[in-house]
């Protein structure tokens, strides 16, 4: 059985489940193990029919191809790629939003995996949105899709022409930019986060390129307690992000 087209899977009950109750209209399909009775299933099934999202019943060796060796639990749900958004509807978010903006800015991150993973800890930390550069970076593609675990379709992802530009037009709307940088002097949680915030992350490989570190507000590191010099960019982006968290929450 071939997967419906433009679509990526979204595997396990729990990103299922949220696939269906949040983003139903984004679900071509929801494949369901054949040979298992199991209540969650059957929950599933029934959050998919309300929203009329086809259900089918194949075997697990289907869902174990399909889920590429990930965890499946006998639920896979085939969600269509979504569109990245540009600067105008940036405009109109930020124009919009009721809190003190929220957001990550990923300067070249180039593997889906990592940028699935952000957008992942970007939702769950309610980011405004997340913002990449067009070039050299990557997209929305399948595998950030799948990642994200139905992220990708409920935190808005924004690709800019001009990364330099769009720091400027957030900094005039009174966002404060704290760039990551390892050898910052002063640490993260040294650093105010309880405003308007864009927390800005370079590469993998290279970190912040000089133009955009020369835009940031603030250069912040994470202290690094034991022998590896840095944190893979997605584990670092859930730290940042959390932090800012905590931080509006005890304000």
């Amino acid at each position: 059985m071939s997967s419906p087209s433009g679509t990526a899977a979204t595997v396990g009950i729990n990103s299922v489940r949220s696939a269906l109750k949040f983003g139903a209209e984004g679900v071509a399909e929801l494949w369901l193990e054949r040979s298992r009775r199991d209540r969650r299933l059957a929950e599933l099934a029934a959050l998919a029919r309300a929203a009329d999202v086809p259900v089918r019943q194949v075997a697990r060796d289907e869902l174990d191809r399909a889920a590429d060796s990930g965890n499946h639990q006998g639920a896979l749900a085939w969600v269509r790629v979504p569109a990245a958004r540009n600067e105008q509807a940036l405009d109109r978010l930020l124009d919009t939003t009721e809190q003190p903006p929220l957001l990550l800015v990923l300067d070249g991150v180039t593997d889906p995996h990592n940028l699935g993973a952000c957008l992942r800890s970007a939702d769950g930390a309610g980011a405004t949105a997340v913002i990449a550069p067009k070039d050299k970076a990557v997209g929305l593609t399948p595998v950030a899709v799948k990642v994200a675990s139905g992220a990708a379709g409920s935190v808005p992802f924004v690709q800019v022409t001009n990364l330099a530009r769009t720091l400027e037009t957030l900094k005039a709307r009174g966002i404060w930019l704290i760039g990551l940088a390892d050898r910052a002097p002063a640490t993260l949680f040294e650093t105010d986060l309880s405003g308007p915030t864009a927390l800005v992350l370079g590469s993998e490989g290279s970190g912040l390129r000089r133009l955009t570190q020369a835009r940031c507000d603030l250069l912040a590191s994470l202290p690094m307690r034991g022998r590896v010099e840095s944190l893979n960019v997605s584990v670092a982006a859930g730290i940042c992000l959390y932090e800012a968290v905590r931080r509006r929450l005890a304000a």
